[in-house]
């Protein structure tokens, strides 16, 4: 069976992506968690994962062996693995334009990922305040999302992204968590896009499970102080 290397589902969102995909998929897969504070300190993380992958970071996919690491990576091997599951759009622009969306988080949107840590447990919209504030990095990442989930979403029809579920949402859903957890302003088709990715299945078990782990890691509680 596939494994699935993974951090704190209360705050780990590079984790959270193709765990989402592979629940929300229907793939297979066993858990293997690692707990956060674990990266820095050697011990289980080391002694678990530092034979599988070399960069000793989560999350990772094992396959009879074989790993792969990098959540985009694991994406498509994914979808290469399982083609019958249909994780990119059926048409070869949709899938290029999905590629590109992803790559787009792999690979930027750097002041919404820095000022506003995944805190799925958290409610801090007073934070959120003075993030959107003093953040004009956070507001103009927040542009570019609202008019790519509008422009997708008015293009396809929805409920979605590409319509149907996709690599894009799973890849977007730690976006969502964010969005809610710091009251970030988004206009109404975006706020129900995210009551409509938080509710899948597979969004949902693991918005259940962060709740459930009530594990205080303070480096990543930058908005509040240990309880």
């Amino acid at each position: 069976m596939l494994q699935l290397f993974i951090a704190n589902k209360n705050y780990s969102s590079w984790s959270m992506r193709p765990w989402v995909l592979m629940r929300q998929a229907g793939i297979p897969f066993e858990e293997r968690f690692v707990r956060f504070d674990e990266y820095s300190g050697g011990g289980d993380f080391s002694a678990r994962v530092a034979g599988v992958t070399p960069v000793g970071k989560v999350p990772v996919l094992v396959d009879q062996g074989f790993a792969v690491w990098d959540s985009l990576a694991i994406a498509e091997y994914l979808d290469e693995r399982f083609p019958e599951r249909g994780l990119w759009p059926r048409d070869a622009r949709g899938r290029a334009r999905a590629r590109s969306v992803c790559a787009e988080m792999h690979s930027g949107f750097t002041a919404v990922r820095t000022h506003c840590p995944m805190n799925i447990e958290a409610r801090l919209p007073e934070a959120g305040r003075i993030i959107w504030r003093d953040q004009p990095g956070v507001r103009a990442d927040m542009a570019r999302i609202v008019a790519m989930w509008s422009g997708l979403l008015a293009e396809h029809g929805g409920p979605m992204l590409f319509g149907e579920f996709s690599i894009a949402d799973a890849y977007y859903a730690p976006v969502c968590t964010r969005i809610r957890t710091y009251a970030l302003p988004v206009p109404p088709e975006v706020a129900a896009y995210i009551d409509r990715v938080c509710a899948l299945p597979g969004v949902a078990a693991w918005i259940a499970d962060a709740l459930a782990e009530q594990d205080f890691i303070p480096q990543d509680e930058p908005w509040r102080a240990q309880r």
